[in-house]
Parts: structure tokens; C-alpha cells; sequence
């Protein structure tokens, strides 16, 4: 079973439809929309500051959010896909947007709606990615303006499959 934990006196609240893997940990301050997912050592940790998610958010296995005590909450948008092992921390994430496999994005970053963080990508505290681009590299830099063809076959198309995958997980013993 999952591991859920309030602190503060403020428990991990879920909306219609999610999914929660059997050993991911949600902590603390968290609120989260419909359909939903955590998935495998999956990490959400609201316990310094909140998270907030909008709808069809996809946490991938081994992926960490977190905040900074005080200063920096973690806001996301609908629509979006954090990678496996990636690490998303006191920052804002819009609306259909892909988070790469291993990418970090830090404090006070803000990823406007329609963006790729490419896997494996440092985005620097306080970086502004605007709306429709792709950075990539360490420190990430905008690489190039997103496709439409993108935003349908990856940004999209991974947000609905991971509610389609979520739908495949058996409860079991």
C-alpha cells in the first residue's frame, strides 16, 4: 500500500480517478485533480510548503516533488508529464507541458503552457521558460520553438497514455 502521511495536520487530497502506485509517498500538503497518477517510488512531499495539480498530471517512477520551506510552493498545471527520475522542486509547471526523464527543474522556475524540458535538462532557480519551447542541456537553454506535431504526439499523447496505463494496474494483495 501506498505511503500516505499528514503533517501538520494536512493529509495528501485526491481527485476523481487517480492512481496511486503501491509504494509511491505522498506527504503532507498535496492537492491533486482528477485522473491523476503516481507511479512506482514515486515521490510528492507537501510537507514544507504545498503542491498543488491540476487534472491528468502523470508522476512517472522515481520521480520527486518537493518545495522550500517557507518560500517556494509547487504548482501544477493539467496536461502535464513528469519523467522517471525526474526532480521538480518549489516551482511553476502550466498546462501541457512534458517534464523529460531525469530532468531537474528548480526553485522559482516557471514553465509556461506548451513546453518540452528535454531529458536530462537543468533548469536554473529562477529560469523563465516561455510558452512553446524546448530547452535542453545543463544549465538548460531553449533549444528551439515546439511543433504542433509535438504537442500532439508527445506532449498529449503521453498524458493520455499514462491515464490509459493507470487503468491497466490490478488491485492486488
Amino acid at each position: 500500500m501506498a505511503l500516505i502521511k499528514t503533517v501538520k495536520g494536512k493529509s495528501p487530497q485526491l481527485g476523481k480517478d487517480c492512481f496511486v502506485a503501491d509504494n509511491a509517498t505522498l506527504v503532507g500538503d498535496i492537492q491533486c485533480g482528477d485522473e491523476c497518477s503516481f507511479w512506482f517510488n514515486s515521490v510528492a512531499r507537501g510537507d514544507v510548503h504545498y503542491i498543488r495539480m491540476g487534472n491528468k498530471v502523470n508522476v512517472q517512477d522515481q520521480a520527486t516533488l518537493h518545495c522550500t520551506y517557507q518560500k517556494h510552493p509547487l504548482n501544477i498545471g493539467n496536461n502535464v508529464s513528469i519523467g522517471h527520475n525526474a526532480i521538480v522542486h518549489g516551482c511553476t509547471i502550466h498546462d501541457n507541458v512534458l517534464i523529460g526523464m531525469g530532468a531537474i527543474v528548480m526553485d522559482a522556475c516557471i514553465v509556461e503552457s506548451n513546453s518540452i524540458v528535454a531529458a536530462g535538462a537543468v533548469v536554473l532557480e529562477g529560469t523563465h521558460i516561455k510558452e512553446g519551447s524546448i530547452y535542453a542541456g545543463i544549465p538548460a537553454k531553449k533549444v528551439k520553438d515546439i511543433s504542433a506535431e509535438l504537442i500532439s504526439g508527445e506532449i498529449n499523447r503521453i498524458a493520455n497514455n499514462y491515464v490509459m496505463y493507470s487503468s491497466w494496474i490490478e488491485e492486488g494483495e
